[in-house]
């Protein structure tokens, strides 16, 4: 855009110029010939429905920071913030400044957690709406004098920072291809604003008055984040915890009190210090065609040395939702650092209510496949989901009441388990229809914890022994095209087009041995599903 003027539905919209290379205070910021220079000279200017701020390409933004607050447009009407010109992405380097205070104004569902304290954000909407955002690079990285990198009182920091309060339900906030890099935040405060991007509600000054902090319409799309501490993604804690106190989650309750129309989609996430992304007391959030690499990376007792509170992580997962929904996701490396994090999985369907795993490429991380974690973890569905040479133990049911497990394929490396916990006891699961492919030098003798767990049609392959309990299970070779040769995904999205070697042959025993489960939506490769059903992430119909 070059006019200093656009028109949107009747109101003339004003387009504001940043460059840090051309700009000066002084200037107007309403062309690119009489751009401003800083972020802060831009902040101050008045802004209204379908305004933008657009900053300059090459730009450079040192110890500088964008913050805006009580902004209010619309879906239709919306605000932009993004990039004008040709070359690389506008940067912002906030090195430690932009500090704001936060507080939520309540304790939060665990004391021990931090709810209140100085943060230091490249990016803050405070009680904004209406606002789209796109195309920058952000940092927040620079140390502070005799800092330690790893002390319990080491400033939080974030890229992104959204906040509830005063204003109600904030709805339509976009985040859209940026990327968010090295911010050295505090490893140890899981919900103060403290990452890559973060969204927190708090409790307002005056409810009465402006009614209960929420979100609406949240879409974060197409990002990169590398090196951000502690989580990548995170939406939204809420002041309003304290009313999400029951297993099963009434859906007035999370109407009134949880964010709503949630999407993260197309995400890169690497080398994040804690959580990659994790939806948090959300009305049925979509999480879809994310990457996460080498998550929990400083959850081990060298980064995280100053206590042994909350040194756990997992990669991606909801907290507190209903009906969270994670499906076409690749998770690896995740790090479990030989258990200094009690976690490391790639899923984790923690306390929640009804969360669906479906079509997720989990391999290679280090503390397994799929974690379901606690009492709270009701009504877990994982189905059509493909796992390669996951360590530690594939499935994890950590103290959780009964999950329904069907239709994924298992292909599980030299000496894994296939099922453990990281608790005192392992939750009851139902297995159905899953093809379980051990692929060591020699046959494993397996502890299936049949008092717990019950099995049918599923298929075996490389154990000494298989589950005494159940019906129509099958020991035999699945006769799948190509097993273990799953690639790796890159920013440009998850590699699930490499997965054709889990495809099973036209003579494969696991051929309709299925039996009917759940909803008859599609297999893995979006094929229908067949009457009866094939064991495993893909199906064939059986022959006559």
């Amino acid at each position: 855009m070059t006019a200093a003027q656009q028109h949107y539905s009747g109101h003339r919209a004003t387009i504001y110029y940043v460059s840090s290379r051309s700009g000066d205070d002084t200037n107007s910021g309403l062309s690119p010939q009489s751009a401003l220079r800083s972020l802060d000279a831009v902040s101050r200017k008045p802004l209204a429905p379908g305004d933008s701020i657009l900053l300059e390409r090459g730009s450079r933004f040192e110890g500088e920071y964008l913050h805006l607050r009580d902004i209010h447009a619309s879906a239709a009407n919306p605000i932009c913030i993004g990039a004008y010109g040709e070359g690389v992405k506008p940067e912002i380097h906030a090195n430690g400044q932009g500090l704001w205070f936060q507080d939520y104004g309540v304790p939060l569902d665990n004391p021990a957690h931090k709810n209140s304290g100085y943060v230091s954000s490249a990016v803050l909407l405070y009680d904004c709406e209406g606002i789209e955002i796109s195309d920058l690079s952000i940092t927040n990285c620079s140390e502070e004098p005799d800092a330690v990198y790893n002390a319990l009182d080491r400033m939080d920091r974030t890229g992104v920072a959204v906040v509830a309060q005063n204003s109600g339900t904030l709805s339509h906030i976009h985040l859209r291809d940026l990327t968010v890099c090295h911010v050295h935040g505090n490893v140890y405060n899981k919900h103060m604003n403290n990452g890559g991007i973060y969204f927190t509600a708090f409790m307002p000054t005056d409810e009465a008055k402006t009614g209960i902090a929420r979100f609406d319409d949240v879409c974060i799309e197409g990002c990169y984040l590398e090196d951000v501490n502690r989580w990548g993604i995170a939406v939204a804690y809420t002041a309003y915890c304290g009313h999400f106190l029951t297993k099963e989650i009434p859906d007035d309750v999370v109407a009134r009190y949880g964010a709503s129309r949630v999407v993260i989609r197309r995400n890169f996430v690497k080398d994040a210090g804690g959580d990659a992304i994790t939806t948090m007391y959300c009305d049925r959030p979509l999480i879809e065609y994310n990457v996460s690499d080498g998550a929990g990376r400083q959850i081990n007792k060298k980064d995280y040395a100053e206590s042994d509170f909350g040194r756990v992580a997992a990669a991606v997962w909801p907290w507190k939702c209903k009906d969270a929904l994670f499906q076409f996701n690749e998770v690896f490396n995740t790090r479990y650092h030989n258990g200094e994090n009690q976690d490391g999985q790639a899923f984790d369907a923690d306390w929640g209510d009804g969360t669906i795993y479906q079509y997720n490429y989990s391999h290679d991380n280090e503390g397994g496949c799929l974690m379901v974690c606690g009492e709270e973890a009701v009504n877990t569905v994982f189905r059509y989901n493909i796992s390669q040479n996951d360590g530690r133990a594939i499935l994890l049911p950590a103290s959780s009441p009964v999950a329904q497990v069907y239709n994924n394929t298992f292909y599980i490396k030299e000496g894994v388990p296939f099922i453990d916990t990281n608790s005192d006891a392992v939750g009851p699961m139902v297995l159905k229809n899953n093809l379980v492919y051990y692929a060591g030098s020699h046959p494993r003798h397996e502890n299936w914890y049949t008092d717990v767990t019950e099995y049918s049609n599923n298929l075996f392959w490389g154990y000494q022994n298989t589950p005494e309990n159940g019906q129509n299970n099958l020991t035999a070779d699945p006769c799948l095209q190509s097993p273990g040769t799953g690639k790796t995904g890159t920013e440009q999205g998850p590699a699930l087009d490499t997965l054709a070697g889990y495809c099973l042959c036209e003579s494969s025993p696991a051929v309709g041995a299925g039996v009917t489960t759940g909803p008859q939506l599609v297999d893995f490769y979006g094929n229908s599903i067949p009457n009866p059903p094939s064991v495993g992430a893909h199906q064939l119909p059986a022959k006559n």
